[in-house]
């Protein structure tokens, strides 16, 4: 217990908060920028098990805000999952990091949060979100939402059977173009970290059994101008109006909303995924598309840049692919029709 020594002495932990810190488990979901500084902040104050899911590489215009990573990874094209959990093991080699490099979907969301005691929102779009609510209202396990732009971001934690749920507060996603995103007003590293470490905050009240001291209510943060709202959420959840948490209808996690071509924030890609999953044999495919471009790989993707066009693929081995160079979701798709098939 030495190394929390400084964390025990704060009142609001105390050895027998970090007693249960050591025993508690967390799945956080994304390790971009939210989800990297969660991930450490978590590591060094001792969650005992930490289950990280990203379905993205670590890319050069990461590294101004998601702090896990350097040069190093982006040379190596790591999958971010994978990198993080090799930092985290250096920083708390006494903790269980597990790393799981996959796109989150209705299909697996709930074996990925099943065993967990509480969900952290390190996502970057809203449809991820919405499926995490109807995953953890299914399972009555929490999960604290998080999202920044610019120099501003929102917190809120959602307690199923006692809190406004994310579809209370926003019954549908937001209609492309209406909303400001990290490629239209960028996004500033210190706005990350203190969103973050607010969701951090919230995690150690619940995993410490003071739930009760969480706020029900939407935090509202901007460290440009260095205002700080909160809006209360109650009566949302007490008008019982709710499809997902009053009315039972989990339409994200029945497959019935989502897409399988996302563009990603901040980087002029698209990720697509295909509607049956594979397992490709890099081996072949790199024979195959050696004769039209540069191939490379390692042992968790491989990317292709094709000698005719400006754009890359960066492909993973469940069929799986990030469509670099463009943001037109019917242009990534021909692009990955023509190389890889489908």
């Amino acid at each position: 217990m030495d190394r929390y020594q400084k964390q025990i002495l704060f009142h609001g932990v105390g050895e027998e908060g970090q007693k249960r810190l050591l025993k508690s488990r967390v799945t956080v979901i994304g390790c971009g920028a939210l989800g990297s500084v969660i991930a450490q902040t978590l590591v060094r104050a001792g969650v005992g098990y930490l289950r990280i899911v990203d379905r993205d590489f670590v890319d050069l215009s990461n590294l101004q805000r998601q702090v896990l990573y350097d040069e190093q990874d982006v040379q190596q094209r790591l999958p971010k999952a994978v990198a993080a959990q090799s930092k985290l093991k250096q920083i708390n080699s006494e903790i269980e990091i597990e790393a799981i490099v996959a796109d989150v979907h209705c299909g697996n969301v709930l074996e990925l949060v099943k065993d967990a005691d509480l969900i952290l929102d390190g996502t970057d779009n809203f449809e991820i979100r919405f499926l995490i609510n109807d995953a953890s209202i299914e399972s009555s396990i929490p999960w604290i939402h998080a999202g920044c732009v610019g120099s501003h971001g929102q917190i809120m934690t959602i307690l199923p059977g006692e809190t406004a749920c994310l579809r209370c507060l926003m019954p549908e996603i937001p209609d492309p173009g209406s909303s400001e995103t990290c490629d239209t007003a960028g996004v500033l590293a210190s706005a990350i970290q203190v969103v973050a470490s607010l969701q951090v905050v919230d995690a150690i009240k619940y995993l410490t059994g003071q739930a009760d001291q969480i706020s029900r209510s939407l935090t509202i943060v901007d460290v440009w101008d260095g205002s700080l709202r909160k809006l209360d959420t109650s009566q949302l959840n007490q008008a019982k109006t709710c499809p997902c948490c009053s009315g039972n209808d989990r339409v994200w996690l029945r497959g019935d909303r989502g897409s399988h071509s996302t563009v990603l924030c901040g980087r002029n890609a698209v990720q697509f995924t295909p509607s049956t999953e594979m397992r490709l044999a890099f081996s072949e495919l790199e024979k195959r598309l050696a004769s039209q471009g540069s191939v490379r790989n390692n042992s968790f993707l491989l990317i292709f840049k094709p000698s005719s066009s400006d754009h890359e693929l960066t492909i993973f081995q469940n069929g799986r692919a990030i469509i670099s160079g463009t943001e037109d979701l019917v242009e990534a798709r021909a692009i990955y029709t023509r190389y890889i098939g489908q």
